[in-house]
């Protein structure tokens, strides 16, 4: 799908130059180009009329989430047709861990998740995975710090057609794989699902509705995406994609790998520092990497 800029405005004054210059300069492989102006004058329209030219999936990194966000509408209303996504920390809050030697004090890690930009993170990612050309990401410099593997997340995408035959109890499995929890009807939220006899409802951790799946014994009879408030059928679905709830997602085999250099850098730590006499920092070292373990 091509990028379909709407607005009751055309380029005027140095923007039909400015764009053709930037879009020139895109297509020669110019590894940068700046453009002037100042607030008010419309460089966010002269961009977006850029995207509409190059047409290609594009990053737009902010040097704050204020700016961000502001970007973000921006383009939303620009780009209503299209997939504009918003990228930036989930974090409210961060307290990394500490431990202080001198006074055997340790202190936790704490830190609080804002659950709606988690969803619009997640968002982001699966639009960028669902092979959608018209896709645009609008970003905090946050983005350029490390997110997990994509392609283990592009391998842990389910996919779910009317017809098909899948066992249930082995769809629920996958299902935790890709880090969705299993709750109560008093607990149903993103990120979760739940089962009612041949009805498996889950709340997709990067959307704003539920996908209702109904089998009739192992064949898939229908999928449904429905309004999480009212339980009304949104709109019936012949084949659905279903991201992980999570960007950190992974497989066993990475996660064992893993864990077997964190005990072998483990062994190696703790006998540095009883080489150095450092007998506090090997015990609680020891201790808090093998309960995270």
């Amino acid at each position: 799908m091509k990028f379909d800029l709407k607005s009751e405005f055309s380029p005027k004054g140095d923007q039909p130059r400015a764009i053709a210059e930037l879009v020139k300069g895109i297509k020669n492989n110019e590894k940068s180009q700046v453009l002037l102006g100042v607030t008010g004058s419309g460089k966010t329209f002269t961009m977006a009329n850029v995207i509409k030219e190059i047409n290609k999936p594009t990053l737009i990194i902010s040097h704050n989430k204020t700016l961000a966000a502001q970007l973000y509408g921006e383009l939303k209303s620009f780009f209503p047709n299209n997939c504009v996504e918003y990228f930036i920390s989930y974090y409210d809050y961060y307290q990394p861990e500490a431990y202080i030697p001198s006074s055997n004090v340790y202190i936790e890690k704490d830190l609080s998740i804002n659950e709606q930009i988690e969803k619009l993170r997640l968002s982001a990612t699966s639009s960028l995975l669902s092979g959608r050309n018209d896709v645009i990401v609008v970003a905090s410099v946050s983005c350029i710090y490390g997110i997990g593997n994509p392609d283990d997340f592009g391998k842990n995408v389910l996919e779910v057609n009317v017809g098909e035959n899948i066992l249930l109890k082995e769809l629920l499995f996958s299902l935790v794989d890709i880090l969705y929890e299993r709750s109560h009807e008093s607990d149903f939220k993103r990120g979760t699902f739940r089962l009612k006899g041949d009805t498996l409802d889950v709340y997709l951790a990067y959307a704003d509705y539920i996908l209702r799946i109904i089998f009739w014994g192992d064949e898939v009879e229908s999928i449904q995406k429905v309004d999480p408030s009212s339980g009304r059928s949104i709109s019936p679905e012949d084949s659905v994609k279903i991201y992980p709830a999570n960007l950190f997602v992974t497989s066993k085999e990475v996660i064992d790998k893993a864990l077997n250099e964190i005990e072998n850098d483990l062994e190696k730590q703790i006998h540095f520092f009883e080489k150095e006499r450092k007998f506090n920092e090997a015990k609680r070292l020891k201790e808090r990497t093998e309960f995270d373990i």
